[in-house]
């Protein structure tokens, strides 16, 4: 684990399905702070869903106003902030987070994301071919990056969210007391 920031920011950081919107809400409410998604921001902003700006926009029109998006979060504090599955392809985007707060890495099985994204159609990745394939080679390519600017990993394929919350804040607030 890398050394506390002075923030009293937690991002969190994973791929889609890993419980980050559903385990932020939580730790926001736990800690009496605000909560952001970073997807959610960018739909209420621009009035159409992630799937629209993908079909419009491609991927890497997504991530551009993805990155805007975090780099504009960064700067609220308090807050718990869930992120995109891929915020973390940009490396300025890497870079805020890791200079600007407590970021958590939920973690979670191949077949877990599966379970929890196979009834999802709001997952523009994973809407064509194999969605199996398709979170193998996205996880080859992102796993390392998420562990490279994560303070913090944990497992939410085997817990409950309750359990995940609960060693997040644990974690959060003896590394923030430190400093």
């Amino acid at each position: 684990m890398r050394s506390m920031k002075d923030s009293r920011n937690i991002y969190l950081i994973g791929p889609m399905g890993s419980g980050k919107t559903t385990v932020g809400r939580q730790i926001a409410k736990y800690l009496s702070v605000d909560f952001y998604d970073s997807d959610l921001e960018i739909e209420s902003r621009t009035g159409v869903d992630i799937p629209m700006i993908f079909e419009y926009e491609g991927e890497g029109g997504f991530r551009k106003r993805e990155s805007a998006m975090i780099a504009e979060l960064i700067r609220l504090s308090p807050i718990v902030m869930a992120t995109g599955g891929g915020s973390i392809l940009a490396k300025e985007s890497r870079q805020l987070l890791s200079e600007n707060g407590f970021v958590v890495y939920l973690q979670c099985s191949v077949n877990r994301l599966l379970q929890r994204t196979a009834w999802d159609n709001h997952r523009p990745l994973l809407n064509k071919g194999n969605p199996r394939a398709k979170i193998e080679s996205l996880m080859v390519v992102r796993a390392p990056l998420y562990e490279s600017c994560a303070d913090f990993i944990v497992n939410t394929g085997n817990l409950s969210s309750r359990i995940a919350v609960k060693q997040i804040v644990e974690v959060f607030q003896s590394s923030s007391n430190n400093h």
